[in-house]
């Protein structure tokens, strides 16, 4: 059975959406668990971008095996270069070059002459080929721009040596039998197009990616690019765990088969949730909390007597088990790790003893410990050996008469500080307490509470939002007290700051955007 590739683009166009940038740490364990996942193909970033951009991507190259490892760059000399350089060392990799071809983009935009956008494609694949064999092109805005010329770039550019055609619905404007006419019309007109893998990068804008992406599958695409809980660009791209589940769910009909290992879907998307601090909507397909939910009677009185009644797929092969591990304070560091590694996390890519000693911390305020309480523990882990800021201690006081007021021992750069301060409430206080000892002016643009599992004694994780000088960062916390849980969320978004800062992460979405892409 012939099999469609999928180039996943979480770390570069996923990561472009405001408030889901992520630290190098960050992209670098999330690559290690997509290639977990069987992906064909990971586009790490936009090497070109920042000084932290590549160095990500770079890391991400040398660590990553399996699958092959892209850079996204524009048409450029230095794009290119940059991404040769960064990824010269890797294990496997390709360049991802792009230009607009649309005449709207290219009049507005590039304010140059289709002529010159051609050559420029050209010189591109023909840089880039000199370094690698692995050569994507992709016209930007293809499905607004004009067959004819759409036909002359894509064939000029396979004699210049691309071997991936990659057809992107920038701005999510097409349909899915505008999809399916373009890619038939292109693999029967570009030159050479049976010896070269066409691709299509679908967006939401319509609610369309997913449609549009299987459309192109059946007109003869067989490189799906797309992004785990389809994060991205407004709103957002095709969804990767959309597009395998439909592909594995009715193979019958679209006779097609991945490499994806669907039992590594949900961990993919609540790593992601747990990074980016965006969690997907209950009634996300496939992932969301309410998928395979159901309250109706007449439908459960179905699902009792035979599942397939109401469910056209187990919880089990997209990796939601039937029913959690428990554990608890007597359980040991063997038992966790163990544990751990289910949940798809590497135990290489964690500090396993800081791990143990926080789930004994929770074990003691807690009577159980469930598998979303140990994910929580991990995800918020990662990265803690570069915190510039900790809590060492938080005291509230508040009531119907009490002044909400905190006292907090923080520790910047290893000394230690003491600081107390008002609010409105006992968060409030908090925040102002740590805002007054750290200095750092910047507006909270969210703040979100839920609880991890059931239970009075549920940890609590908080979910904020910060902005300063036009940087959006997500920071999130999780503890079974709602005010400290706020304290460590507003700090791990203080040292995601401070980390962009210093130049030790990817560039900010803004940045990115500044740049374009497809």
């Amino acid at each position: 059975m012939e099999k469609v590739k999928f180039f996943d683009t979480t770390l570069r166009d996923g990561e472009q959406s405001p408030g889901c940038s992520m630290l190098a740490t960050e992209k670098l364990t999330l690559a290690k668990q997509l290639e977990r996942l069987g992906v064909n193909t990971i586009e790490a970033g936009f090497a070109a971008s920042s000084p932290g951009d590549f160095e990500s991507v770079r890391d991400i190259g040398q660590q990553i095996e399996k699958s092959t490892v892209v850079s996204l760059c524009r048409a450029s000399k230095n794009d290119i270069d940059s991404a040769i350089e960064a990824l010269r060392d890797a294990k496997n990799w390709g360049i991802h070059t792009f230009i607009s071809t649309s005449d709207l983009h290219m009049k507005h935009k590039l304010q140059m002459e289709p002529k010159d956008v051609k050559a420029m494609a050209v010189a591109a694949v023909e840089r880039a080929k000199k370094a690698t064999d692995s050569v994507e092109f992709s016209p930007e805005d293809a499905t607004r721009s004009d067959p004819k010329f759409l036909v002359e770039v894509l064939s000029e550019t396979v004699r210049a040596g691309a071997t991936i055609l990659n057809i992107p619905d920038t701005v999510g404007y097409t349909t899915p039998d505008e999809m399916f006419d373009l890619i038939t019309l292109l693999r029967n007109e570009v030159y050479n197009a049976d010896k070269v893998i066409f691709s299509v990068h679908c967006h939401n804008d319509l609610g369309l990616g997913v449609a549009n992406s299987l459309a192109a599958i059946r007109a003869g695409a067989r490189q799906i690019e797309c992004t785990i809980n389809g994060i991205g660009e407004r709103a957002g791209n095709a969804s990767l765990e959309e597009i395998v589940m439909a592909l594995k769910t009715r193979q019958e009909y679209f006779g097609f088969e991945s490499d994806i290992v669907t039992e590594q879907l949900f961990p993919c998307s609540k790593l992601l949730s747990q990074i980016t601090g965006v969690d997907v909507q209950p009634n996300k397909a496939i992932v969301g909390a309410n998928a395979f939910a159901h309250e109706a009677g007449i439908h459960q009185h179905g699902v009792l007597k035979n599942a397939l009644t109401y469910e056209i797929m187990t919880p089990q092969s997209v990796g939601i088990k039937s029913s959690n591990l428990v554990m608890g304070k007597h359980s040991g560091r063997f038992a966790l790790g163990e544990r751990i590694k289910e949940l798809g996390f590497d135990l290489n890519d964690i500090d396993l003893n800081h791990i143990f000693k926080e789930f004994k911390r929770l074990a003691d305020l807690k009577k159980q410990i469930f598998d979303e309480d140990i994910e929580a523990l991990v995800t918020h882990g990662i990265g803690k050996q570069t915190d510039k800021y900790s809590l060492e201690s938080l005291i509230v006081t508040s009531g119907t008469t009490a002044v909400p007021t905190a006292t907090i021992v923080m520790t910047i750069d290893g000394q230690e500080i003491k600081k107390a301060s008002f609010g409105d409430g006992p968060v409030d206080a908090a925040l102002n307490t740590i805002k007054e000892i750290t200095g750092m002016q910047c507006t909270l643009t969210s703040y979100v509470v839920k609880a991890i599992t059931g239970g009075t004694d549920a940890q609590g994780e908080v979910s904020v939002g910060v902005e300063k000088d036009g940087v959006r960062i997500t920071g999130r916390g999780a503890h079974t007290d709602i005010v400290i849980a706020s304290a460590l969320a507003f700090l791990n978004a203080l040292n995601r700051l401070e980390m962009r800062k210093q130049g030790l992460s990817p560039a900010t979405p803004l940045q990115k955007t500044a740049l374009g892409g497809v």
